[in-house]
Protein backbone atom coordinates (compact mmCIF):
# COMPACT_ATOMS: atom_id res chain seq x y z
CA UNK A 1 0.00 0.00 0.00
CA UNK A 2 1.15 3.23 -1.43
CA UNK A 3 2.02 5.67 1.84
CA UNK A 4 0.64 9.49 1.57
CA UNK A 5 3.68 11.65 0.94
CA UNK A 6 4.15 15.44 0.02
CA UNK A 7 6.87 17.38 -1.91
CA UNK A 8 8.54 20.31 -0.69
CA UNK A 9 11.04 22.18 -2.40
CA UNK A 10 13.52 24.54 -0.41
CA UNK A 11 16.73 26.80 -1.00
CA UNK A 12 19.98 24.68 -0.72
CA UNK A 13 21.54 26.74 1.26
CA UNK A 14 18.38 26.36 4.04
CA UNK A 15 18.81 22.51 4.06
CA UNK A 16 21.40 22.76 6.89
CA UNK A 17 19.32 24.52 9.09
CA UNK A 18 16.09 22.05 8.30
CA UNK A 19 18.67 19.47 9.51
CA UNK A 20 19.98 21.13 12.51
CA UNK A 21 22.96 20.25 14.54
CA UNK A 22 22.91 16.23 14.52
CA UNK A 23 20.31 16.39 12.86
CA UNK A 24 18.01 17.52 15.47
CA UNK A 25 15.56 19.79 13.68
CA UNK A 26 14.94 16.79 11.01
CA UNK A 27 14.45 14.25 13.94
CA UNK A 28 11.85 16.53 15.79
CA UNK A 29 9.85 17.50 13.00
CA UNK A 30 9.86 13.58 12.71
CA UNK A 31 8.76 12.30 15.85
CA UNK A 32 6.00 15.61 16.30
CA UNK A 33 4.42 14.97 13.00
CA UNK A 34 4.95 10.97 12.68
CA UNK A 35 6.51 11.87 9.49
CA UNK A 36 9.99 10.99 7.24
CA UNK A 37 11.53 13.13 6.00
CA UNK A 38 13.88 12.53 2.86
CA UNK A 39 16.11 15.02 2.27
CA UNK A 40 18.49 15.72 -0.78
CA UNK A 41 21.13 18.31 0.20
CA UNK A 42 22.33 18.32 -3.02
CA UNK A 43 19.16 20.01 -5.00
CA UNK A 44 16.93 20.95 -1.47
CA UNK A 45 14.25 18.79 -2.72
CA UNK A 46 12.19 16.99 0.25
CA UNK A 47 9.65 14.36 0.73
CA UNK A 48 7.89 13.88 3.16
CA UNK A 49 6.21 10.51 4.07
CA UNK A 50 3.87 10.29 6.28
CA UNK A 51 4.51 7.14 8.50
CA UNK A 52 2.20 4.33 8.62
CA UNK A 53 0.75 4.72 12.20
CA UNK A 54 -0.02 8.11 11.95
CA UNK A 55 -3.88 9.00 12.39
CA UNK A 56 -4.09 11.98 10.27
CA UNK A 57 -2.94 12.84 6.75
CA UNK A 58 -3.58 16.44 7.34
CA UNK A 59 -0.84 16.66 9.01
CA UNK A 60 1.44 16.58 5.63
CA UNK A 61 -0.13 20.20 5.61
CA UNK A 62 1.52 20.91 8.96
CA UNK A 63 4.72 19.32 7.82
CA UNK A 64 4.66 21.33 4.12
CA UNK A 65 4.40 24.31 6.16
CA UNK A 66 7.17 23.97 9.00
CA UNK A 67 9.21 23.10 6.52
CA UNK A 68 8.90 25.56 3.72
CA UNK A 69 9.04 28.20 6.66
CA UNK A 70 12.36 27.04 7.61
CA UNK A 71 13.20 27.17 3.85
CA UNK A 72 12.02 30.80 3.44
CA UNK A 73 14.25 31.96 5.93
CA UNK A 74 12.86 31.15 9.91
CA UNK A 75 14.58 29.62 12.64
CA UNK A 76 13.37 26.25 13.54
CA UNK A 77 12.12 27.74 16.72
CA UNK A 78 10.52 30.37 15.12
CA UNK A 79 8.96 27.49 11.92
CA UNK A 80 7.73 25.60 15.22
CA UNK A 81 4.79 27.92 16.06
CA UNK A 82 3.16 26.53 13.42
CA UNK A 83 3.27 23.90 15.35
CA UNK A 84 2.51 24.60 18.96
CA UNK A 85 -0.39 27.22 17.91
CA UNK A 86 -3.61 25.42 16.19
CA UNK A 87 -4.22 29.13 14.56
CA UNK A 88 -0.97 29.45 13.08
CA UNK A 89 -0.79 29.97 9.42
CA UNK A 90 2.44 30.60 7.43
CA UNK A 91 2.04 33.39 4.19
CA UNK A 92 4.75 34.01 1.37
CA UNK A 93 4.93 36.52 -0.81
CA UNK A 94 6.79 36.55 -3.86
CA UNK A 95 8.27 40.09 -4.11
CA UNK A 96 9.30 39.22 -7.90
CA UNK A 97 5.65 39.80 -8.52
CA UNK A 98 5.91 43.33 -7.87
CA UNK A 99 8.94 44.07 -9.25
CA UNK A 100 9.98 41.23 -11.72
CA UNK A 101 13.37 40.29 -11.95
CA UNK A 102 15.07 43.29 -11.41
CA UNK A 103 17.63 42.71 -8.56
CA UNK A 104 18.74 46.72 -7.31
CA UNK A 105 14.40 47.01 -6.90
CA UNK A 106 14.11 43.31 -4.96
CA UNK A 107 16.86 44.61 -2.76
CA UNK A 108 15.26 48.50 -2.40
CA UNK A 109 12.27 46.83 -1.36
CA UNK A 110 13.55 44.07 0.90
CA UNK A 111 14.88 47.39 2.53
CA UNK A 112 12.42 48.95 3.08
CA UNK A 113 10.89 46.12 4.93
CA UNK A 114 13.35 45.29 6.97
CA UNK A 115 14.19 48.96 7.96
CA UNK A 116 17.87 50.43 9.05
CA UNK A 117 19.32 47.55 11.18
CA UNK A 118 15.71 46.13 10.88
CA UNK A 119 13.84 48.06 12.81
CA UNK A 120 10.90 48.15 10.36
CA UNK A 121 10.55 44.45 10.79
CA UNK A 122 10.69 44.26 14.20
CA UNK A 123 8.17 47.05 14.90
CA UNK A 124 5.98 44.76 12.50
CA UNK A 125 6.64 41.64 14.78
CA UNK A 126 5.96 43.41 17.76
CA UNK A 127 3.08 45.10 16.99
CA UNK A 128 0.97 42.55 14.81
CA UNK A 129 2.81 39.66 17.10
CA UNK A 130 3.13 37.72 14.32
CA UNK A 131 6.68 36.65 12.81
CA UNK A 132 8.23 37.96 9.88
CA UNK A 133 10.88 36.58 7.49
CA UNK A 134 12.58 38.10 4.25
CA UNK A 135 14.89 36.23 2.57
CA UNK A 136 15.74 35.81 -1.25
CA UNK A 137 12.64 37.01 -2.80
CA UNK A 138 10.11 36.71 -0.61
CA UNK A 139 8.97 38.11 2.82
CA UNK A 140 6.76 35.33 4.56
CA UNK A 141 4.60 35.62 7.86
CA UNK A 142 3.86 32.83 10.45
CA UNK A 143 0.68 34.40 12.68
CA UNK A 144 -3.13 33.68 13.21
CA UNK A 145 -5.26 35.11 10.96
CA UNK A 146 -5.96 38.55 12.01
CA UNK A 147 -1.98 39.04 12.76
CA UNK A 148 -0.70 37.80 9.29
CA UNK A 149 -3.79 40.01 7.54
CA UNK A 150 -2.14 43.05 9.31
CA UNK A 151 1.04 41.94 8.51
CA UNK A 152 0.75 41.61 5.11
CA UNK A 153 -1.13 44.60 4.80
CA UNK A 154 1.39 46.63 6.38
CA UNK A 155 4.23 44.99 3.84
CA UNK A 156 1.93 46.14 0.78
CA UNK A 157 1.64 49.33 1.95
CA UNK A 158 5.57 49.65 2.17
CA UNK A 159 6.20 47.80 -0.87
CA UNK A 160 3.68 50.59 -2.64
CA UNK A 161 6.02 53.73 -1.37
CA UNK A 162 4.09 54.48 1.72
CA UNK A 163 6.08 56.40 4.51
CA UNK A 164 7.51 54.20 7.10
CA UNK A 165 5.49 56.71 9.74
CA UNK A 166 2.23 56.21 7.90
CA UNK A 167 3.01 52.56 8.31
CA UNK A 168 3.49 52.33 11.58
CA UNK A 169 0.31 54.31 12.60
CA UNK A 170 -1.38 52.07 10.62
CA UNK A 171 0.05 49.35 12.50
CA UNK A 172 -0.43 51.09 16.19
CA UNK A 173 -3.98 51.19 15.10
CA UNK A 174 -4.78 47.73 14.47
CA UNK A 175 -3.25 47.06 17.31
CA UNK A 176 -5.48 48.36 19.66
CA UNK A 177 -8.41 47.24 17.51
CA UNK A 178 -6.82 43.67 17.89
CA UNK A 179 -6.68 44.03 21.52
CA UNK A 180 -10.05 45.07 22.06
CA UNK A 181 -11.40 42.31 19.64
CA UNK A 182 -9.36 39.92 21.97
CA UNK A 183 -10.90 41.53 24.83
CA UNK A 184 -14.32 41.16 23.49
CA UNK A 185 -13.78 38.10 22.80
CA UNK A 186 -12.25 37.00 26.44
CA UNK A 187 -15.06 38.96 28.19
CA UNK A 188 -17.56 36.77 26.13
CA UNK A 189 -16.06 33.32 27.32
CA UNK A 190 -16.71 34.41 30.40
CA UNK A 191 -19.81 35.24 30.36
CA UNK A 192 -20.96 32.20 28.61
CA UNK A 193 -19.13 30.35 31.37
CA UNK A 194 -20.77 31.86 34.26
CA UNK A 195 -24.24 31.00 32.61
Amino acid sequence: MARNSTFIKIPKERVGALIGPDGHVKQNIEKRLSVELQVDSQSGDIIAVLNPEAEDPSVLFRVKDVVTAIGRGFSPERAYRLLEDEDAMLEVLDLRDVVGRSESDLKRLKGRIIGKEGKTRRIIEELTEAEVSVYGHTVSIIGNVDQTEVARKAIQMLIKGSQHSTVHQFLHKKRRELKKKKMELWEATEERLRL
